[in-house]
């Protein structure tokens, strides 16, 4: 129940983001072109907004397996050797991910102790900041799942979308759907037949 209800938490905030995004670049066009006017913090709020939906999507795509890679040769190999190869890409990213944590850490500390504020908004700096070392924390976090359900067998490392195999799918959906429709087009007759006979 609380992992289904921080899943929903993560896209929910997901989608806030987008939608402020959205919101704030839709009010500066018409504040802009419509009545001449703007605001001056609109830009660097949206870069920020930005920011904070890339760094918190790193983690999401793990999770949902939505990161792009290559695995042809791998996908070759048996089955332990895939997870073996798997665990060792899924370390290194963790490694990866640890030397950026720490090099974000030390930056958001040196914005907070010089006390440097954001070129428009009127805050520091260091609150839109936050967001490098919380979401490389947020991906450690993931990474570091992904690499126990690997150890466990549940998978063979990370999941990577594939778009060859769901452009195929895609294509072959439309095909069916159209063939259908082509179908029910010359047969007019015939389709509520067929549906009551599928029916049970």
């Amino acid at each position: 129940m609380l992992i289904r209800i921080a899943h929903h938490l993560e896209e929910g905030f997901i989608a806030l983001l987008l939608a402020l995004m959205t919101l704030i670049t839709f009010s500066q066009v018409v504040a802009r072109y419509v009545f001449g006017t703007g605001f001056g913090w609109a830009l660097e709020l949206t870069t920020y907004l930005f920011a904070w939906l890339v760094l918190f999507g790193v983690s999401y795509g793990i999770k949902v397996g939505a990161h792009i890679g290559i695995d042809v040769v791998v996908r070759q190999f048996p089955h332990a050797l895939r997870r073996a190869v798997g665990l060792i890409a899924v370390l290194c990213c963790c490694a990866y991910c640890i030397i950026l944590l720490v090099g974000a850490f030390v930056y958001v500390y040196k914005l907070y102790a010089i006390g440097i504020e954001a070129q428009d908004l009127p805050i520091p700096r260091w609150i839109p900041f936050i967001m490098l070392p919380l979401g490389l924390a947020l991906a450690l976090l993931r990474l570091l799942q992904v690499a126990w359900y690997t150890l466990l067998g549940k998978q063979e490392g990370l999941r990577l979308a594939d778009e060859a195999r769901e452009a195929i799918e895609a294509v072959e959906g439309i095909e069916v759907i159209e063939a259908v429709e082509t179908f029910e087009t010359l047969h007019p007759t015939a389709a509520p037949a067929a549906h009551k006979e599928k029916a049970p």
